[in-house]
């Protein structure tokens, strides 16, 4: 079965302009690299972008799709925190209350004392047992429903219960980067030791699972360490940031966002029409601040390969310059035997066209190898290659070839043939 080119594309213009590449190969590659720099840039970042991003959704997919982050700052990715913000006055237990009884769409709600051992704080977290130590641990006081809310899973004893908390029991829970540091070695048969941490005995009384996703190869929750949240604000008290995590019920996520949000300020006297003081928003909101990041970084890509894919067009718009002088005396043949100006401007588009074409697919080829080797080499980078990347990447390099080819290929249609032929 004979491939059949489209009748726009003519065979023989098609062979001339692959017979010409080949001729000069060197010259070929040397004229295309700046298209192939561009192409492979533009695709690796677009690689790392969209494993990143995946990384991230499924990290948020884990905790939980339903649910609603409340806290008095503003969360997620930020450069800074204006005075205004730092004068905030936190969230309080009694907010909570009021949120699970006035909201109709909340199924349950935890809540948190994010970092209790903060630099210069009273709490000092650093564990220590028998010589080894954990001052990594991100400490947390929490109500026994946040592993229910969170989807937590322990590896080894339980999680903190509602009498651990009502009684302000030191207990703690640690993830496994704690579990590693202060036992090395050791699987289980962690629960039940007594650790020392802020000045206070604490006894393990559970160890977390792994989580399966993770960015950069660590989860948050890896350097976890859990204690009641009622503890918290005994061996801490000057702290005082409190975080909600609501569960909406199933399907009425929007709902229960807007009525935790009308509740809160209420609460917090905010006036009708005025911004609110503080941040309350859905694990959608967090992927979308962090794809405002990551569009940010895609536009410097694109400007980078944008240079290069620039001069690599001067490159082959150079090149077919020289090329149609070289063959000033094939024009005129050409020309004398019939052709066209519209068959000579199609031969050295098409020619320009072939060559940037091998050009972005050399470079969607590195781009691939660099992908997966960066991915061998470092295997906690998440690097996912988007089709539509590669498609992008060598549709653009053929739209190069079109513009830049226009000039040198009208260039040489123009040529008088009775000049072409006493050319030497």
């Amino acid at each position: 079965m004979k491939i059949r080119l489209p009748k726009i594309l003519p065979r023989e213009t098609l062979f001339m302009a692959l017979d010409n590449v080949r001729s000069n190969k060197f010259r070929s590659f040397l004229t295309v690299l700046g298209i192939v720099i561009g192409v492979m840039a533009a695709i690796v970042v677009a690689s790392i972008l969209t494993g990143m991003r995946q990384s991230i959704i499924a990290i948020i997919e884990e905790y939980g799709t339903n649910n609603i982050y409340a806290f008095h700052l503003t969360t997620g990715p930020r450069v800074a925190t204006d005075r205004a913000e730092r004068l905030r006055k936190p969230l309080t237990v009694a907010d909570a209350d009021a949120l699970k009884a006035q909201a109709g769409s909340v199924e349950d709600l935890a809540v948190v004392a994010p970092n209790v051992g903060y630099s210069g704080g009273p709490f000092d977290d650093n564990i220590t047992y028998q010589g080894h130590n954990y001052r990594w641990g991100n400490t947390s006081g929490v109500t026994p429903n946040y592993s229910d809310i969170s989807n937590i899973t322990i590896r080894e004893g339980r999680f903190i219960t509602e009498s651990d908390n009502e009684q302000r029991r030191n207990v703690v829970v640690i993830g496994v980067n704690g579990a590693d540091a202060l036992f090395p070695g050791k699987h289980d048969g962690i629960v039940g030791t007594e650790v020392r941490m802020g000045g206070y005995n604490f006894e393990i009384v559970g160890v977390l699972e792994k989580r399966k996703n993770a960015f950069f190869g660590e989860n948050e929750e890896d350097n976890a360490v859990y204690i009641p949240l009622r503890t918290s604000q005994k061996v801490a008290p000057a702290r005082g940031w409190l975080l909600f995590v609501i569960r909406a019920r199933s399907g009425q996520l929007n709902d229960a966002l807007t009525q935790s949000e009308d509740i809160l300020r209420r609460r917090r006297n905010v006036k009708f029409g005025a911004p609110d003081d503080f941040d309350i928003k859905t694990a959608d909101n967090f992927v979308k601040q962090f794809d405002s990041i990551f569009a940010m970084v895609g536009l410097v890509a694109i400007a980078i390969s944008s240079l290069g894919l620039l001069v690599g067009g001067i490159g082959v718009m150079n090149i077919m310059l020289v090329s149609v002088t070289e063959r000033t005396q094939e024009i005129g043949i050409r020309k004398a035997l019939g052709a066209r100006r519209r068959d000579i401007v199609n031969q050295f588009l098409f020619e320009a066209m072939t060559l940037t074409f091998l050009g972005g697919m050399l470079g969607v080829t590195l781009a691939i190898g660099a992908s997966k080797l960066i991915m061998l080499l470092v295997p906690s980078l998440p690097a996912s290659i988007p089709m539509w990347a590669v498609t992008t990447g060598v549709t653009v390099s053929v739209g190069v070839g079109l513009i830049f080819g226009v000039w040198p290929a009208r260039k040489a249609s123009r040529l008088d043939p009775i000049e072409c032929l006493r050319y030497e």
